[in-house]
């Protein structure tokens, strides 16, 4: 992994020569957008209920999403198989709009955040690669490289994604935002990004043969120390309404406003000089052959599911291609019975499998 991909470079070139006088920048960014419309083309890119699964890959993808009671669906997902024209990566990604302006905002972050992550990616990746006549024969070393790669890229991507989305005259993202979770894979190594309140839980076998979660993400709830401690220092308040006991929320200093539910998202720049961030949280893990699946889901699944549940959900369902269908159904029969007159959340989850599909034919299919 340590030069360009023949495809980026081919986009990258043949975009320079019809723009000789573009940046190296900028034309990687354009080469990325150019490669995403072309997965997207040849349906290897899905936005909408349904799955994905590459002739010959190792990777399943089910998707679902589901409109809760509150308006307009603000939740939406993205799953890129190869990924950067690379044949063992896949980026999945699930937003969760909030505000007036929340369905617009997430939308425009799931249209972003794949290529200019992958540009990152690349553009890191040739300045900071290894030197192939360097012997590493720490293998820690070597993942330890390749994960600092991805998250200086994740990092870089959330900070321009935060400061185009303000600069964007077609959103009104002031009192409205996104939180992003996402996940690559890349071989047997993933790589998990969190802004906000959405949860990553995987799949693992135990040693008595049961499947056990294992929670990969943290809950960005304002109520967390570390969260409270960075609002309260830049005089944003952290407080639960009456009629909300255990629901804390970030405010402004002097008005009952916004109210967020999380303490990290993209947008809601009413907020950001108080305490409010985009940075992700980035994390890595090897995948093993215990490791079987793992669920990306919005805080509608969550709020009512625990994470014993839904892997209990995902793998009891006879056939995967119906199994985010099946967790985010489960999210909303709990949610009528644990929240009543509560309007229901919207209700997202996609369910990524570490191995063989068994319907190797399949590459995209959205659901109607």
């Amino acid at each position: 992994m340590g030069h360009f991909s023949s495809a980026f470079n081919r986009w990258a070139k043949s975009l320079a020569t019809k723009k000789s006088k573009s940046s190296d920048e900028c034309n990687g960014r354009e080469a990325a957008e150019a490669m995403a419309k072309e997965a997207k083309k040849n349906n290897f890119i899905l936005h909408s209920s349904g799955t994905v699964n590459v002739d010959g890959s190792k990777n399943f993808a089910s998707v679902f999403s589901k409109k809760g009671k509150k308006g307009v669906n603000q939740d939406c997902c993205a799953v890129w198989e190869e990924f950067g024209c690379q044949e063992d990566m896949i980026f999945c990604g699930i937003f969760d709009g909030h505000g007036p302006w929340g369905h617009f905002v997430a939308k425009r972050v799931r249209e972003s955040m794949p290529p200019s992550l992958l540009c990152n990616w690349q553009e890191t990746l040739s300045q900071t690669s290894l030197d192939p006549d360097i012997d590493v024969d720490i293998e820690t070393e070597k993942k330890q490289h390749c994960f600092n790669i991805w998250k200086h890229s994740y990092l870089k991507t959330c900070a321009v994604i935060d400061r185009e989305l303000k600069q964007n005259r077609k959103i009104d993202s002031f009192f409205s935002g996104t939180t992003a979770l996402s996940i690559v894979r890349q071989g047997e190594f993933i790589v998990i990004a969190n802004v906000g309140d959405s949860r990553a839980v995987l799949a693992t076998t135990s040693d008595d043969g049961s499947l056990v979660p294992v929670q990969l993400t943290v809950d960005f709830k304002p109520n967390l120390p570390q969260e409270a401690e960075r609002i309260l220092e830049c005089q944003g308040r952290v407080f639960c309404l009456e009629d909300e006991p255990g629901v804390h929320r970030v405010w402004l200093p002097d008005e009952e406003s916004p109210g967020l539910a999380m303490s990290r998202a993209f947008g809601d720049y009413c907020v950001k000089e108080y305490g409010l961030i985009s940075v992700p949280e980035v994390t890595q893990r090897n995948i093993t052959s215990k490791d079987q699946f793992v669920v990306l889901a919005t805080d509608g699944v969550w709020d009512v599911i625990s994470n014993q549940e839904a892997v209990d959900t995902v793998s009891s369902t006879p056939d995967r291609t119906d199994s985010a269908k099946r967790l985010v159904e489960c999210a909303m029969r709990a949610w009528k019975r644990k929240r009543r007159g509560i309007a229901m959340d919207d209700i997202s989850a996609i369910c990524l499998f570490f191995h063989s599909s068994p319907s190797p034919d399949q590459v995209v299919t959205p659901v109607q």
